[in-house]
């Protein structure tokens, strides 16, 4: 076996680096410059963490797209500037809270106050279904071209546009009154959330705390899932970090964490049994159409092909793949969709990838 061409390397991102330093990781084992990842996780963030790889890297933007389930914990009664744990705690006056929304006083205990019935409620009425979610100040959104979290550290204001969003579930669990970083009671609150893509549980949290009165920010995330992919499957590589030291170029020691392997790690050996070829990382990313070789050969010169059987308009955009019935192996072609032409049947291309010798079995793609 050998590492595919072009793929996927589903990550189990370790808590205190970055996204782009499991690239960084990645392309270190992969022995290739051209890594990307769909869809960011904060520094306190753990979980699925999709990586890209060769002409793979094409289809991250249609993963962006799936949707994500997360596990957290959200802590009630203090609210911080970045809406979670690495955020300086606000007091209560800063906290943005709504006309119509009651606030905890002195003459009500912080148990009443947030009753876990009252949590639930709060969280059904408000923060399930289709709602509108302003992101967190600290993002990773480009305002005027420059990253919201570079102007929120510079100490400017940073006012992002709400967003629809869509949460199909946001289930919490296991209330424990503690106490906060300010000294202060807080309640903490186990959450599983399941959501389009685009949703911060940051900035779900932080409303959580608005609507309660109390404020509120997040302690622990883990993602774990991702579309069709899942932290728990077996073709996962877990990664530790682990801090490095470095002279910068003023000459001044520097430290910093990096994501790495185990020790007994041996990429040779287990990167071709983890790794999804082309194929399967097409097959994940949107709907499947097969073609034939004439086909295949228009749509790499870029011109549209027209199907004999009727098209599904809810399958595009779609991946277009070529099969030898002789070795059952098939390559993936391209990304696919509706012309405009006034026959419904036409396709064209919009993303196109080369012809590999290093294809995958055909059986379980079929759709």
């Amino acid at each position: 076996m050998c590492i595919p061409d072009s793929g996927l390397l589903l990550v189990d991102k370790p808590q205190g680096v970055t996204s782009h330093d499991i690239v960084a990781c990645a392309r270190h084992l992969l022995h290739t410059k051209r890594v990307g990842h769909a869809g960011t996780l904060d520094p306190m963030a753990t979980g699925l963490l999709i990586i890209g790889f060769g002409n793979a890297t094409r289809l991250l933007n249609y993963m962006l797209g799936h949707n994500k389930t997360y596990e957290a914990v959200i802590r009630l009664g203090e609210a911080t500037t970045t809406d979670d744990a690495e955020g300086e705690i606000l007091p209560n006056d800063a906290l943005n809270i709504g006309p119509g929304v009651h606030v905890a006083n002195k003459d009500m205990s912080f148990e009443k106050s947030l009753s876990f019935e009252r949590i639930k409620q709060v969280v059904s009425e408000n923060l399930v279904g289709k709602i509108m979610q302003a992101p967190t100040a600290f993002s990773a959104i480009k305002i005027n071209g420059q990253r919201a979290y570079d102007l929120a550290r510079e100490g400017k204001s940073v006012e992002i546009a709400p967003r629809e969003i869509f949460v199909s579930d946001f289930s919490v669990s296991n209330p424990r009154i503690t106490r906060g970083v300010s000294g202060k009671l807080v309640c903490d609150i186990s959450a599983k959330v399941s959501c389009s893509s685009g949703t911060y549980i940051r900035a779900l949290a932080r409303d959580l705390g608005r609507l309660l009165g109390v404020g509120g920010h997040l302690t622990q995330l883990r993602r774990t899932s991702v579309g069709d992919f899942s932290v728990t499957d077996s073709r996962v590589l877990k990664l530790r970090s682990q801090m490095r030291e470095f002279t910068d170029r003023n000459g001044v020691l520097q430290h910093r964490s990096k994501a790495v392997p185990s020790d007994d790690f041996d990429a040779n050996n287990m990167l071709p049994k983890i790794c999804l070829n082309m194929m399967d990382a097409a097959s994940h990313s949107l709907p499947t159409l097969s073609i034939d070789e004439n086909q295949a050969k228009d749509l790499r010169f870029g011109r549209w092909i027209e199907l004999k059987s009727g098209i599904n308009y809810e399958n595009y955009p779609a991946i277009a793949y070529v099969s030898n019935a002789n070795t059952e192996e098939c390559d993936v072609v391209a990304v696919v969709e509706l012309t405009k032409n006034i026959k419904s049947n036409q396709i064209k291309p919009i993303v196109v990838f080369p012809a590999s010798e290093k294809t995958g079995k055909l059986d379980k793609y079929l759709k």
